[in-house]
């Protein structure tokens, strides 16, 4: 046979809470009918008290009001943590709340819940979900989330960034935007702030420190003045390289362009030949069904505009192919002759454009980098947007994308 300790509830749950010292678990009413168990703590006045600030001794001065906060259920009962803090009075720092072993300072919720809070948010697709699996509401979570996402700013290491990405997301309807800067090789967010201003620039290389912005090596960014110009003046050693998708993303738009004008001139003359072909124009040719790849190759041996506007911009897409400057520069030179001879003027001011910038296109022969890490962040914060059905505040939607993409340490 065995003998089995014997405990008391109030034993079991500061056990469980894993309090010791002074602080006492002295009672744990049930409430049957509303599923809910109270643990009732107090401090043993008989015990020294510490200040806070700075760890002295300090004499007991008074009581703060009942203050509850929210732990992980038991048995599937709502378990609730009740206690009368008490104050102290120190010869330097004046009156102060004892910090409790429990909970982090002006939190509503013990550390451990907090943490299984943020699995589940991790792990939960829908934020309203989370909400009603855990029983608490949205300005609940929405602290629990700005608490984690505090404490992991705060943690993070100012480690060396090799390559960093700057890229706009739209906010609101219109024209409201806010840029992230992203450490690609980390394939992480570093921070999200409103606009795409210089102001904005300011703000986001402002949370890096001064030795890591002189070992940034290359940033990848599109060709808005505003980043161009904070990248000269932070990263005094790092290499501007224009996104590639961005640049094939301007070249689609002067394929949409020519073949908009080529079908409405078709189209005064009752020729529906281009009709409905917009998709085909621009989704890879690879990407395209069987089908589709047939109809597409019969419109391209009609010797169409919008066919030599598709040619110029598929031709151009062996640029980042090469290994050595020297080639990609002849490359571009006779590339960018056929262009500017091709009568198409949006495939013209597109090459004009790439002309123009070419000095910080070419050099991502060297370090081989894009936006894909921060374009493959897209996916996620739309998800983010559609679970919240919407930001009215931007520090909410900062602290949602941080949550999930900032690869921080959360946990308290």
């Amino acid at each position: 046979m065995f003998k089995r300790a014997m405990t008391s509830k109030e034993e079991h749950y500061e056990q469980l809470l894993g309090l010791s010292g002074a602080w006492k678990v002295f009672a744990v009413p049930l409430d049957l009918e509303a599923k809910k168990v109270e643990v009732e703590i107090g401090y043993d006045l008989s015990q020294p008290m510490e200040c806070p600030e700075c760890g002295d001794q300090c004499a007991h001065y008074d009581h703060r009001e009942m203050r509850e906060w929210r732990h992980l259920d038991t048995m599937q009962f709502e378990t609730v943590l009740r206690c009368e803090v008490p104050r102290c009075k120190c010869p330097e720092h004046g009156v102060k709340t004892l910090r409790v072993p429990w909970a982090g300072k002006g939190s509503r919720f013990t550390l451990l819940f907090e943490s299984f809070a943020i699995d589940v948010l991790k792990a939960c697709s829908s934020v309203k979900a989370a909400a009603e699996l855990m029983r608490v509401n949205w300005h609940q979570v929405n602290e629990i989330k700005r608490r984690a996402v505090a404490r992991g700013l705060e943690r993070r290491e100012s480690e060396p960034i090799k390559y960093l990405g700057i890229d706009e997301k739209s906010f609101r309807k219109g024209h409201n935007y806010v840029s992230l800067l992203t450490d690609l090789q980390g394939s992480r967010v570093l921070d999200v702030v409103e606009g795409r201003d210089g102001a904005a620039c300011d703000k986001l290389f402002g949370t890096l420190s001064e030795e890591q912005l002189k070992n940034v090596e290359a940033i990848a960014m599109d060709m808005w003045r505003a980043y161009i110009k904070a990248a000269g003046l932070y990263l005094p050693n790092a290499d501007i390289v224009h996104d590639r998708f961005h640049i094939s993303a301007h070249l689609n738009q002067a394929i949409d362009k020519v073949r908009r004008q080529e079908h409405k001139a078709l189209s005064e003359q009752n020729d529906d030949t281009l009709k409905k072909s917009k998709y085909l124009w621009l989704t890879g040719f690879e990407n395209l069904s069987e089908e589709m790849q047939i109809r597409f190759n019969e419109l391209q041996s009609l010797g169409l505009k919008v066919g030599r506007a598709y040619a110029i911009k598929e031709t151009f897409d062996h640029f980042w192919d090469y290994k050595y400057a020297g080639w990609a520069k002849k490359f571009f030179n006779q590339w960018y002759g056929w262009a500017r001879r091709s009568k198409l003027e949006p495939v013209k001011r597109v090459a004009k454009m790439i002309k123009d910038h070419f000095e910080n296109i070419i050099t991502y022969l060297k370090h081989r980098i894009s936006n894909a890490t921060t374009e493959g962040f897209n996916g996620v914060i739309q998800a983010i947007k559609a679970n919240a059905r919407g930001f009215r505040s931007f520090e909410n939607y900062r602290v949602a994308i941080l949550f999930q993409c900032g690869k921080l340490d959360l946990k308290p």
